[in-house]
């Protein structure tokens, strides 16, 4: 696992790095439309939405953000689930993160991008947000997100 920190996220309004966007990772085709229901029915949709697909895993956050909304959209993607919020206040970082438990979808993976993280490729974020899942689970710290 790299040398990364973990943040408690507070309630701010004021906007964390990135441009606005969502990035979404392993959902199969079937259950994408249900996500961008669930976004346009809570006030996100505004948001663009792009589906990061097996062609994109070598490219970097950053490259990714740039892409059209709703890119990759009907393609399924076999890994591992998360999304990645880009330029997001932390209120609605809780929100999304509410709203998506409330909706009962499959456990996944979360992060907001950093000025270090959006220059690694999918699969470096993936890996570096999947060994911190592991070490939260076993330190039992809860409403944390990567930094």
């Amino acid at each position: 696992m790299t040398q990364g920190t973990f943040k408690k996220v507070g309630k701010s309004r004021k906007r964390m790095h990135g441009p606005r966007g969502i990035l979404v990772c392993g959902y199969p085709a079937s259950e994408q439309s249900s996500l961008l229901y669930l976004l346009e029915e809570n006030g996100f949709s505004d948001l663009p939405v792009i589906f990061v697909s097996v062609t994109d895993l070598t490219k970097t956050l950053k490259e990714l953000l740039i892409s059209p909304h709703r890119s990759g959209l009907g393609e399924d993607s076999e890994m591992r689930r998360a999304i990645i919020m880009s330029g997001f206040s932390q209120k609605e970082l809780y929100k999304l993160m509410a709203l998506y438990r409330l909706a009962e979808l499959p456990p996944q993976l979360w992060a907001s991008l950093t000025p270090v993280s959006e220059k690694w490729s999918v699969t470096q974020l993936l890996d570096e947000l999947a060994a911190e899942s592991e070490a939260i689970k076993k330190q039992g710290i809860n409403k944390y997100v990567h930094k």
